[in-house]
């Protein structure tokens, strides 16, 4: 029975035809993803947006615009009784050269070119946004 709602925020930091990537395992599975994360009780989207950044890569971030918000309902690969909605914006990273990897969960980050021919990303929204991603910068 789904009893909850996990609202994640994530970024799409695009800078020549690349988008950010983090590499990460979770719940025991690899996982390539964007940055981001989970929605905290008393916390805005945005201020999340900042918050993940600020923890886990050490940079501060300018909000372009919203990207996507998923549609459709989703429950979550890692919890079977939660629900996910996701939520992507554009950003910019501000001061790239403090960029450094502070979460410990973070394998390693990388540019992924958006003009590759396969979707590199597992999750199924990710997938979407990254079509997308597609459509707007190539």
């Amino acid at each position: 029975m789904i009893d909850k709602i996990n609202i994640r925020v994530y970024a799409c930091a695009v800078k020549d035809k690349k988008v950010l990537a983090l590499f990460e395992e979770y719940a025991g599975e690899p996982l390539m993803k964007f940055p981001g994360g989970g929605l905290e009780f008393g916390e805005g989207v945005i201020d999340c947006l900042h918050r993940e950044f600020d923890e886990e890569l050490n940079v501060k971030i300018e909000i372009e615009k919203h990207f996507y918000t998923q549609e459709n309902f989703l429950v979550s690969r890692f919890r079977e009784n939660e629900q996910l909605l996701t939520i992507y914006y554009l950003v910019r990273i501000i001061n790239e050269e403090d960029f450094l990897i502070l979460d410990p969960c973070i394998e390693r980050t990388e540019w992924v070119d958006i003009d590759r021919t396969d979707n590199p990303f597992p999750l199924p929204v990710d997938q979407t946004v990254f079509e997308r991603l597609k459509e707007k910068f190539l």
